[in-house]
């Protein structure tokens, strides 16, 4: 028998299959997503996501620069907000008071290489967890008197030193009005990361532990996307292009892996994919129970992405991929 076609050949050893990898994988295609705590001394682990913090000023300082060092380049975020603060309006997100904002300049003035996001909604800071602005007697979200304050914090998030403005609301024309009050006040080259295909999923409940951030009622399948639908990430996606969006974002990422694919087959912009809160809490538990190798579990699931087409990743297994470059 003559067997003339051999794939194997290509597999056979491992500097091969190094040769002839068509993704790779390395930390300038991470960014990660990181709780701030409004107590400057906080460290509180996050139950639900399992090595995962809430950090206050002195330790997310410390915690940037120890991982700085290992590699970082990019982190996204997040504000746990104390209730007397929050209001329907989310009107602390653009506080000059709002801690969030100082400690954005100074993480900008201890680490000016390091990119930073930010993150442009309504739920961290409003009392009904939503959003956008809810109607008290409907419950209805508002989708333009939303937009208005999307704009001022995203114009005081910038302010701040903001490299990327990371709206996550899924208000319709939210891209087009931040872009335009950003070119208003100056800040011409602020990138935009627009969550474009963020779909009402199942997968943000340990998110929404870390930052208290639930819905106090309904859902959001109003405004984010139907799990059942493709066509429409597209469609958003191609919106938020013309709107003015730099970067194109699809949340959440290993079960939408089809949607990556097709903006990154369809769009003229860097794709960038969401590991969720859920996804890392179901690999990391699967792994404290020894059901599956965690690393490489975590490196599969991080170079599926790149392998869909994503140009980079946020995802809170960044410590860990950080750890596993240097080895």
């Amino acid at each position: 028998m003559k067997i003339l076609d051999r794939p194997r050949r290509l597999r056979s050893l491992e500097n091969i299959r190094e040769l002839v990898a068509e993704s790779s994988l390395s930390s300038a295609d991470l960014i990660y997503p990181m709780f701030a705590h409004f107590e400057s001394d906080a460290r509180e682990e996050i139950s639900s996501m399992p090595g995962r913090f809430r950090l206050g000023r002195h330790a997310l300082l410390k915690e940037i620069k120890k991982l700085e060092e290992k590699g970082l380049k990019a982190i996204c975020l997040f504000p746990l907000v104390e209730e007397k603060f929050k209001d329907s309006k989310g009107s602390y997100s653009y506080s000059e008071k709002n801690y969030y904002l100082d400690l954005l300049k100074e993480i900008k003035d201890r680490f000016p290489e390091l990119v930073v996001m930010t993150d442009v909604a309504l739920d961290p800071y409003s009392t009904d967890g939503h959003d956008g602005i809810v109607d008290p007697k409907t419950g209805e979200i508002f989708n333009d008197e939303t937009l208005k304050v999307l704009s001022k914090m995203s114009v005081a998030q910038a302010k701040a030193g903001a490299d990327i403005i990371g709206p996550s609301d899924m208000m319709d024309s939210r891209i087009k009005v931040i872009r335009e009050s950003l070119e208003e006040n100056n800040f011409k080259n602020t990138l935009i990361m627009s969550y474009s295909a963020k779909y009402a999923s199942h997968f943000y409940g340990p998110f929404r532990d870390a930052l208290d951030s639930a819905p106090k009622s309904g859902d959001k399948k109003t405004y984010q996307l139907d799990f059942r639908n493709k066509k429409i990430a597209l469609k958003e996606a191609r919106m938020d292009l013309k709107e003015g969006a730099d970067i194109l974002m699809v949340k959440p990422g290993i079960a939408y892996l089809d949607i990556v694919s097709l903006l990154a087959r369809n769009c003229a912009a860097p794709i960038s994919v969401y590991q969720v809160s859920g996804e890392y809490s179901m690999i990391k538990a699967a792994g404290e129970k020894g059901w599956v190798d965690e690393k490489q579990v975590m490196l599969e699931s991080l170079m599926a992405f790149k392998r869909a087409g994503a140009s980079m990743i946020l995802s809170y297994f960044t410590p860990e991929a950080l750890d596993y470059f240097q080895a």
